[in-house]
């Protein structure tokens, strides 16, 4: 009787993360590198879990379970199991998959075309960067449990990362996409790969994953993945891109002065409109692209495409203003970094006016492998020879960006700073910020860098005058 209870019980949601589960999920005991989720067994069952996928092995690591083992669901492996479930329930659906991938920008890519799909029918996408193994399954299970049924939605737009061989073809597996998008080609994972072109092998996984009689969106203006095209003759092929040929291109790009965007015109191979971006940076101007190519796909209009595109907004610390009272304004890119993307971002800062210094914050960029400390001296050459006026590195090989910066501006200590941590860097900020200050935080995960973002909201209000 209590095992039927248990197979009739709809999840509220589903979690591997103990310290976050809410009563009514289902938890899915992960065992990681330096913790296994069997141990946190019976701290999410007295939280109200309503059951636990487990492996029997791994129980001893758990409480004792006594009063919850009609709870349990017992696999081999927790992690095969629950991108099993996930597998069936998209192979069950038969509506469209949009696979996402890039080097940089995916997750905006993932959010401009989910937030374009959505004028068509109703929109699954991967939350956050939810892109790896256990994420795309998490997202999968979202259409199953909460009251939610597949039949809810018409598009699943799912973010799909690696970090070695393989990644991308086993979520492709899991979740074949009608669409895959491959955005770019950068110096992310370099630690893992060791080229540009080991990483394009990587990436092509999505094209290679893309079901039979499906379409590839490629950028025209990276060699490595137009170059993709050449993997299959089954797929259509729809390109993207600004200086170079394309089926969905951008023309008369300008930003705006006040940080609120960009323009361009928009021509696709149904028609033309003009776009007006609330998005700084012509990095995003890329993404709104892919997105577009998708969007193409789908049947929408260049009109309609635009008129989603004016209404986006950005991922959370991916660009996101913040403007305070004291006259201080903060672009928060803060969630990753990689050298193309923070030069990229530093361009972006000197398209807006008015502003009478020009401050980054960069963290340590991670996973570049033997190549860093270099890259990271290449990249203070070039944000000191843009002309930026104060430059901040923190963590580990972010020392080596402030001396690429030195080597162009000449040692002066109150251009270039380094600092150990993030709370240092914002002790740096809030005790030398004034008024006219435009400041970039950005860096790698593993810095840390939103508590930069963080203790700058706790010192200085908001600014609350209107737009």
């Amino acid at each position: 009787m209590l095992q039927r209870q248990l197979a009739e019980t709809e999840p509220a949601g589903f979690t591997i993360d103990s310290r976050a589960a809410k009563p009514g999920e289902l938890f899915v005991a992960i065992p990681g590198e330096r913790v296994d989720g069997h141990q946190f067994v019976r701290e999410v069952f007295e939280k109200g879990a309503c059951a636990a996928l487990v492996v029997h092995p791994r129980l001893p690591f758990a409480d004792d379970l006594g009063d919850y083992a009609d709870k349990l669901l017992f696999v081999e492996n927790t992690l095969c199991a629950f991108q099993q479930l996930a597998a069936r329930v998209i192979a069950r659906w038969h509506r469209p998959v949009v696979g996402v991938t890039a080097s940089a920008g995916k997750t905006t890519i993932k959010d401009l075309t989910a937030h374009c799909l959505s004028a068509a029918g109703n929109v699954l996408k991967s939350p956050g960067n939810l892109n790896t193994g256990y994420g795309l399954p998490l997202t999968v299970a979202r259409m199953i449990s909460g009251g939610a049924r597949p039949g809810d939605f018409d598009f699943a737009v799912l973010e799909m990362g690696m970090s070695s061989f393989g990644e991308i073809a086993r979520l492709a597996d899991i979740a074949p996409p009608m669409v895959g998008v491959v955005g770019n080609v950068g110096a992310a994972h370099l630690e893992f790969f060791g080229s540009p072109q080991r990483i394009a092998r990587a990436k092509a996984e999505m094209v290679d994953g893309i079901k039979p009689g499906g379409t590839a969106v490629l950028n025209a203006d990276d060699p490595l993945v137009i170059g993709m095209r050449e993997r299959r003759s089954d797929l259509a092929v729809v390109s993207f891109g600004v200086a170079s040929p394309a089926d969905v291109t951008a023309s008369e790009i300008s930003s705006a002065d006040d940080l609120s965007g960009a323009r361009f015109g928009l021509k696709t191979p149904d028609g033309d409109a003009e776009v007006k971006l609330p998005l700084i940076g012509r990095y995003n101007v890329y993404n709104a692209l892919a997105a577009a190519a998708v969007a193409h796909v789908f049947g929408l209009s260049a009109g309609q495409i635009a008129n989603r595109l004016a209404t986006a907004a950005p991922s959370p610390m991916r660009g996101e203003l913040i403007r305070f009272a004291n006259g201080v304004t903060v672009i928060d890119d803060s969630y990753n970094s990689n050298p193309p993307a923070l030069v990229q971002s530093v361009r972006a800062m000197l398209d807006a006016k008015g502003f009478k210094r020009r401050i980054v914050v960069a963290g340590e960029m991670l996973e570049l492998g033997a190549p860093g400390a270099e890259l990271h001296r290449q990249c203070g050459r070039e944000i000191a020879a843009l002309g930026i006026e104060v430059v901040i590195g923190v963590r580990g090989l972010a020392s080596e960006l402030v001396a690429g910066a030195l080597e162009i501006v000449g040692s002066s200590a109150k251009l270039t700073s380094f600092c150990e941590t993030p709370e240092q860097a914002a002790e740096l900020l809030v005790a030398g910020a004034a008024p006219g200050d435009l400041v970039l935080v950005k860096g790698s995960r593993g810095v840390r860098m939103e508590k930069v973002i963080g203790k700058l909201k706790d010192a200085f209000p908001f600014d609350e005058s209107p737009e």
